[in-house]
């Protein structure tokens, strides 16, 4: 992956604390579903627990995808959605586990690491998720989804576009309207990702001494 091909934004400052989120967006303007792809994969690089990568995206950036993001939406969110370049849903993998000995066997043919380090994560870490109810392989899965949601924000600016996190939709229908396993997949976030159209409302911000402490 060439990181830079489509970035026109490294001003990391910039970037993070110029986000916003804006619920208008210019219909006209497309993103080519390459550069929807370099996103994702510089979204990727998140971290995640034990490497599990327990995420999962669905683009909408046609007319038919956007009208089943428009269906599992709540009204107030229908001005990005139906204004947005592309959609993109993030899901949160319950069952990722289940694919865990190829990341690591991967790692191992690669170098990365020796047989005798993959085989101590196959006797701790994956046995904890082959034994883990499923509260806990949902908030795992919340987790990395969140941590990918966020880097996916950062990542739209640095390519030149705006973005909208969106939480306000029918977590009951999402998975299976986008023609995935309700019972794998959990709806984590929907970021709405296109060029402006209006300007954003300012949001006010707790004094950080409000929500910290140290001890």
């Amino acid at each position: 992956m060439d990181e830079t091909k489509n970035m026109v934004n490294n001003d990391f400052k910039d970037i993070m604390l110029n986000r916003h989120s804006y619920r208008n967006f210019k219909k006209d303007v497309k993103i080519s579903r390459e550069e929807l792809s370099e996103m994702l994969e510089e979204a990727i690089t998140a971290p995640s627990a034990c490497n599990l990568q327990s995420w999962h995206f669905v683009v909408c950036d046609d007319a038919e995808g956007k009208q089943k993001a428009h269906s599992v939406v709540m009204p107030f969110n229908y001005p990005q959605v139906d204004s947005a370049s592309a959609i993109i849903f993030v899901l949160g993998d319950t069952q990722s586990h289940y694919k865990y000995r190829d990341v690591w066997n991967k790692a191992c043919e690669n170098g990365q690491i020796s047989p005798e380090e993959r085989d101590k994560v196959f006797k701790t870490f994956l046995p904890l998720y082959e034994h883990a109810d499923r509260s806990f392989l949902e908030k795992d899965a919340t987790i990395d989804g969140s941590m990918a949601a966020m880097q996916l924000l950062l990542t739209a600016r640095a390519h030149g576009y705006e973005a909208n996190p969106m939480s306000g939709y029918y977590f009951d229908k999402v998975a299976s309207t986008l023609g995935l396993d309700s019972e794998r997949y959990i709806p984590i976030t929907a970021v709405a990702i296109g060029k402006p159209e209006k300007t954003y409302t300012k949001s006010v911000r707790y004094n950080v001494k409000d929500v910290s402490e140290f001890i």
